[in-house]
């Protein structure tokens, strides 16, 4: 309806309400308390104009009355309570009495018609909604402050495709009372019951503050009910302003399987980049983009991107500077394997900090190419880290991996050489080096999560290598996190590693991935091919040598490594291009497990 339609639609049906209010409050009381002729006439005209001011003064003609609630009521409250207190003063001016009882039954009246005729567009156009039948019925999971927003949401939405027609709750109190007109009919473990008796086709999980374990266990329950379910966002994403909480997404493997994130010591970070020069290698990479974005937060004076790929990098750099057109941003084309062009390159950008996530890290293709492994891992370090040294950078921080721990894989022998030439130059340079580890990172780029959803959108089959392989998991967000941290805290030579919590199954992430892409663990089957090259069943965070008890920070711990005899690195930086394949690879994994006889330094 047209707004001048609408109004003068409203102005009429007031109008009418107030003109006969008075008269029928008049005519309600007994002849000697009801008001004479003339002051009926008065009252009504004054209440006539006076209604018109107070409504106008609480834009009641301004309201949207489809989507009424409590304010639009006390707009509605307030303008009545107004116009009657103004037409007592006039009578009490003009006729020298005030008449409280027909004044009182004005008041009522008034509330009485014209809230009545604002709900009735609400009652009318909820009425429509709610008995479309067109819509999937949905189950929401908690009848909180959650669950209410997802249900005022979907009733009140036109374009929402979803009715709610049940909510779950834990709370007993709550059994069998009604939110938004929406049933309180069980508990968690009554969620395939309901499902089924109230026919649901789609299940919210509408509580913010889960914990991953307790999302985990809901899910597990949904996942009984073989009916597709989402989830409203975390409440760090809607604190962090990324998103609504009317938001409903698809539940993400990214949700059962990451751990409770690590609050940051914001004010450490802030003291190590605000204002500063940061630098990042492998900045078009999963990681280290996220490690730029999360910097670039933090308002360096300049962010320096260096990257191999042009496409990558042109990517990050378009996505940084549009989130930051004020923020100097510098992309820069280069291969970390040549040490004059990194020199050139620190040389002039002179940053504060450089975090180096530079790396090849498919174990199969490594096994493969071990050449470019010691090229890109070992040398690409070494080549990043000297130039660090020679331009007096503050802090070098290594992105590192669990791999590099007892590797049986050329690329974890090559990052636990890498390791061990950060852990060397800390003891010759005034720049703090350090490195972190950390398990597999869920989405990045090599990951397992890509082939599985690519596989199970061909039917099947999933391949996973054995039933019994398990794996340390961890979101980007939460691995960039872990790398600004150790910058912070970092004293020079450490090795930081993040309490990851338990290990997960290969075969349990392929059964969750085949779970949320609607399909029964039957409907996709799940093939097992055999470790590859240097893989492992297991990944270790620290080895037994390395490992100090006491947490330096929330869920992050401090690795201890005995100190390394450079020359031994230099020596197959120098040879490494002469050695067969076998030979490398044998000489790799010598010296990332300390089999070389001088490899360790004497103390």
């Amino acid at each position: 309806m047209k707004y001048q339609l609408r109004l003068s639609l409203l102005i009429v049906v007031d109008s009418l309400i107030v003109m006969s209010s008075v008269f029928i409050a008049s005519w309600m009381l007994t002849e000697n308390a009801g008001m004479t002729a003339t002051a009926t006439l008065v009252s009504s005209v004054t209440l006539f104009f006076a209604h018109h001011v107070f409504a106008y003064i609480f834009k009641l003609y301004k309201k949207v009355w489809s989507y009424a609630s409590m304010q639009e009521l006390t707009g509605i409250f307030l303008a009545v309570t107004g116009s009657v207190a103004f037409l007592a003063l006039v009578q009490l001016v003009t006729l020298g009495v005030t008449y409280n009882r027909a004044l009182a039954i004005t008041w009522m009246l008034h509330i009485l018609l014209i809230g009545g005729s604002r709900f009735s567009w609400r009652f009318i156009r909820d009425y429509k909604l709610s008995s479309d039948r067109n819509k999937k019925r949905a189950l929401i999971i908690g009848a909180g402050n959650g669950g209410n927003l997802v249900a005022r949401q979907l009733i009140n939405s036109e374009k929402s495709e979803l009715r709610p027609v049940a909510f779950i709750d834990d709370d007993s109190n709550k059994q069998g009372l009604e939110v938004m007109g929406v049933p309180v009919l069980g508990q968690l473990e009554d969620i395939e019951h309901v499902a089924e008796h109230k026919e649901v086709e789609q299940i919210i999980i509408a509580i913010p503050s889960l914990s991953k374990q307790e999302l985990n266990d809901i899910f597990a329950r949904c996942a009984e009910a073989k009916v597709k379910t989402q989830i409203m966002p975390s409440v760090e994403d809607i604190m962090a302003g990324n998103v609504t909480v009317n938001e409903i997404r698809d539940v993400q493997v990214e949700d059962l399987l990451g751990r409770e994130p690590v609050e940051l010591d914001t004010d450490k970070i802030g003291k190590k980049l605000t204002g500063k020069a940061v630098m990042v290698t492998g900045a078009g990479g999963s990681i280290g983009s996220e490690v730029c974005r999360q910097a670039a937060a933090f308002h360096p004076a300049k962010l320096v991107l260096v990257g191999h790929g042009e496409n990558s990098i042109y990517a990050i750099d378009m996505e940084l500077r549009n989130q930051y057109p004020n923020m100097e941003i510098e992309p820069v084309i280069a291969d970390v394997q040549d040490q004059a062009q990194m020199d050139d390159v620190v040389d002039k950008q002179e940053p504060d900090v450089i975090y180096h996530a530079a790396a090849h890290k498919h174990v199969p293709l490594m096994e493969k190419n071990p050449h470019e492994a010691v090229k890109n891992n070992v040398l690409g370090t070494k080549n990043v880290a000297e130039a660090a040294a020679n331009h007096n950078v503050g802090a070098f921080v290594m992105v590192s991996t669990d791999k590099s721990v007892n590797p049986t894989s050329v690329m974890g022998a090559t990052k636990r050489i890498a390791e061990m030439v950060v852990q060397h130059m800390d003891t010759v340079s005034a720049t703090k080096f350090v490195a972190v580890r950390f398990g597999n990172v869920l989405g990045s780029r090599g990951s397992v999560i890509p082939l599985f959803k690519k596989q199970i959108e061909n039917g099947g089959p999933v391949t996973v290598t054995d039933p019994e392989m398990t794996r340390y998991f961890m979101t980007i967000p939460e691995a960039s996190r872990l790398i600004l941290q150790a910058g912070a805290i970092a004293d020079g030579g450490e090795t930081f590693v993040l309490d990851m919590g338990e290990p997960v199954k290969i075969v349990d992430l392929a059964k969750n991935l085949i779970r949320l892409s609607g399909f029964r663990e039957d409907e996709i089957d799940i093939q097992y091919t055999g470790m590859r090259p240097g893989e492992k069943l297991f990944e270790e965070l620290l080895g037994e040598d390395e490992v100090h008890d006491e947490q330096i920070y929330p869920s992050i711990y401090r690795g201890k490594t005995p100190p390394v005899n450079i020359q031994v690195i230099d020596d197959l930086a120098e040879q490494f291009e002469d050695s067969q394949k076998k030979e490398l690879r044998n000489e790799v994994l010598d010296i990332a497990h300390f089999r070389v006889p001088q490899l360790t330094a004497v103390k």
